[in-house]
């Protein structure tokens, strides 16, 4: 059987030549085996390569009136559609640095003029053998670069799944509605973006960062399951028993997070954010906070824009046995607590955004029937 592959699988090859002579000679020698097409200067060829399907070589002559081989190679392999066609110079010159520029300039080989058929037939086929070697591997990347962007958003979409669960599952044993849940997520997101380049904060609130924070501010009262409904659905004011009693939220939502860690043996970034929020959202700057007591730098930087999200919040929003606060009133709340349970710079940040704050609360205000709702189930739980 004839090596020559099948008409309709045949590879491509433009010739470009301004001696019409070497084209009709080009021409003859490889139409047995390629589909052939002709250029016949460095002009012809790129008008050619614009409006025609790509050929799967060039055989390129350097020495042409107008544009020169040199001038049509850059242009090609300036162009994303066009850098990956192997170009095979065809010269008359065979001078080393004229060799050596056309390599530079990224040819795949170069043969020198007057032509040896079988030397070019066999320098044409390894070219072209090198070339679908070549897309078989950019292929197989693209696909697999292709399957690993499919799998990280399949990943972070059950991630952010199963956060959205266990926030839903948090809120349900709250006082607390679930807009509350996308309304703290908000705040310490604007917030983040706020001080991403201020100097104190730079170095760690990357937009990557941002976004963990803002899936993990969601799971910031996590522990709260585990406080029983006497003390968490209380209406009045907790006695100093069951104030103590409901600290231990932060420490039950931490230690959940470090069980489930444990049990998957592996450490996940976005998991050590979540128990920094869970855990130090309650402390305070100046050191008076719970549980730890700590104080200042100490406290994580995602715990002190939890912070002024939760309390910002507490502040403004409805309960089931309260109304909410004005903005105003609020806002002198939050400025007479900077540098006492606040760490000033954020504290700072937040007044500069305090419209923006009050868009948030706006927009995901709890309704009245959300709030009829949210008694309801307080009843039922309280077996009412």
């Amino acid at each position: 059987m004839s090596d020559i592959p099948n008409f309709a699988n045949r590879k491509t090859i433009l010739v470009v030549d301004d001696t019409p002579d070497n084209l009709t000679r080009m021409s003859l020698l490889l139409k047995e085996t390629y589909h052939v097409k002709v250029a016949k200067n460095g002009e012809k060829a790129l008008d050619y390569l614009n409006y025609n399907d790509k050929p799967d070589l060039i055989l390129l002559d350097v020495m042409m009136p107008g544009m020169s081989g040199y001038d049509v190679i850059r242009e090609l392999k300036g162009n994303q559609k066009t850098c990956h066609i192997p170009v095979i110079f065809l010269t008359g010159a065979n001078a080393e640095e004229d060799e050596k520029q056309g390599l530079d300039l990224g040819a795949a080989d170069y043969i020198t003029k007057p032509i040896s058929p079988p030397i070019m037939l066999a320098r044409v086929k390894t070219q072209l053998e090198n070339k679908a070697a070549s897309d078989f591997l950019r292929n197989q990347n693209s696909y697999l670069e292709a399957e690993v962007a499919r799998r990280t958003r399949e990943i972070s979409s059950i991630q952010d799944v199963t956060v959205m669960a266990m926030a839903s599952l948090s809120e349900t044993r709250d006082q607390e509605t679930g807009n509350h849940i996308l309304r703290t997520q908000h705040y310490v997101k604007t917030l983040a973006e706020k001080l991403r380049t201020h100097p104190r904060f730079n170095y760690f609130l990357s937009e990557r960062i941002i976004d963990m924070l803002f899936k993990a501010a969601a799971l910031h009262d996590l522990g709260k399951v585990g406080i029983p409904d006497r003390i968490l659905m209380k209406s009045g004011k907790l006695t100093q028993k069951e104030f103590e009693i409901m600290k231990i939220h932060t420490t039950l939502g931490r230690d959940a997070i470090k069980l489930t860690q444990k049990r998957l043996g592996v450490e996940i970034e976005f998991f050590t954010h979540v128990m920094d929020v869970a855990y130090y959202h309650h402390e305070k700057w100046d050191g008076s906070g719970y549980p730890t007591g700590i104080s200042g730098e100490n406290i994580p930087i995602s715990a002190r824009l939890m912070a002024v999200a939760d309390v910002y919040d507490a502040l403004i929003s409805r309960r089931v046995y309260k109304e909410g606060m004005l903005h105003e009133q609020a806002m002198v709340i939050m400025v007479n607590n900077r540098g006492r349970h606040f760490d000033p710079d954020i504290l700072d940040a937040f007044v500069t955004l305090q419209d923006e704050f009050h868009s948030i609360a706006l927009g995901f205000s709890d309704s009245d029937d959300t709030m009829a709702e949210k008694a309801n189930q307080i009843d039922l739980l309280l077996g009412g």
